[in-house]
């Protein structure tokens, strides 16, 4: 890459994203501070200006231009709206990874174009690597505990020529203290969480807003009824919290949602999480290939955020779907999930859970 090339960075305030810049000043890039503005709902409160004060700050303290990214409008069609279809269907998407698809390295990256820079980067935990056949592959983090290629799962392959990742082989550790060293405002500021822009929020009080709740029962794996829930469809497989039990036998023991009933409005809970046994096959839609796959061949597969690795083979692939076999047990995820192909390091793509087979 040509040392001096405009470089946009989405600076979100926090420390992550002002490494990333600072990183590219120092390596000789001409680097511009992005904020992304997202539509937020007027029942939250909102920390958008705070943040983008902050943004400013690390701007002003590396001395780099800063501009407005306006994506709302994608925000809340592409992101929220489709969310709030998806559970009212009683699916559970991953709202993480819609945003990054539509805004990060949609929006922003049309933001880019138009206006004649380079690259894009962000303050993802994740890497890029060209291959023996020039083209660019999207590679886990080298901190685990930290690696968000999951999320990333959705973004166009041509995008990686475009895209920097200069935190992706850093440590956390490493990277807050490099902050204390720059002096940057953000070194102190703890990490954000919860949804993508929207922090840290009750998905189930979020969604009541636009979804009316419905009281059901809780039932164990016999039918026998053991409290209420507020509606099956803002409940997700796995889940341990958010429901009522009444069953003095069972109040004490902690309780796992292993299946929903949305038609009858039931929640069936067990003490154990649900597992998908080896020879479980599930159908993917929306197939996003990062690399290439080949059928039959054996790969990783992992169904939600730093979730467990499962062992699967690709069959009936097409442009846009697939078959997964797994051959090895994993965890049971809901309908709607992103399901995420990987081989050792390299993030091969990634679909949307369709249906079990």
């Amino acid at each position: 890459m040509k040392k001096g090339d405009i470089v946009f960075v989405g600076l979100s305030g926090g420390v992550d994203s002002s490494v990333a810049a600072l990183r590219l000043k120092r390596a000789g890039y001409t680097v511009v501070g992005v904020f992304i503005r997202v539509w937020h709902p007027d029942f939250i409160t909102c920390s958008e200006e705070a943040d983008r004060l902050d943004a400013m700050r690390t701007a002003a303290a590396l001395e780099i231009p800063f501009l407005t990214c306006d994506a709302r409008e994608a925000y809340k069609a592409q992101v929220a709206d489709e969310m709030i279809r998806e559970y009212r269907a009683g699916r559970t998407p991953n709202p993480d990874v819609l945003c990054n698809k539509v805004v990060k390295f949609g929006v922003f990256e049309d933001f880019r174009k138009a206006r004649g820079a380079a690259y894009i980067a962000t303050g993802h935990y994740a890497r890029t690597q060209k291959n023996h056949n020039d083209n660019y592959e999207l590679l886990t983090a080298v901190d685990k505990t930290k690696d968000q290629s999951y999320f990333l799962s959705q973004i166009d392959a041509s995008l990686l020529q475009h895209v920097l990742f200069p935190i992706g082989d850093t440590k956390k550790d490493a990277i807050r203290t490099e902050a204390l060293q720059a002096k940057l405002p953000s070194a102190r500021r703890p990490d954000s969480q919860g949804i993508c822009f929207l922090g840290k929020l009750d998905m189930k009080e979020f969604l009541s807003h636009y979804i009316a709740k419905e009281q059901g029962d809780v039932v164990d794996t016999h039918g026998a009824v053991i409290g209420t829930h507020d509606g099956a469809l803002f409940y997700t497989i796995g889940q341990r919290h958010g429901f009522r039990v009444t069953s003095k036998e069972t109040e004490a023991v902690p309780l796992y949602v292993v299946e929903k009933d949305i038609d009858g409005n039931k929640l069936i809970v067990d003490i154990a999480q649900k597992v998908s046994a080896a020879g479980t096959d599930y159908t993917l839609i929306d197939l996003n290939l990062l690399a290439p796959i080949v059928e039959h061949t054996t790969y990783d597969v992992v169904t939600r955020y730093h979730g467990e690795r499962s062992k699967a083979t690709v069959s009936n692939l097409s442009s846009k779907s697939c078959h997964i076999h797994l051959t090895t047990a994993g965890p049971t995820s809901s309908l709607g999930q992103t399901c995420v192909l990987y081989d050792g390091e390299r993030v091969l793509g990634g679909g949307i859970i369709e249906s079990y087979l």
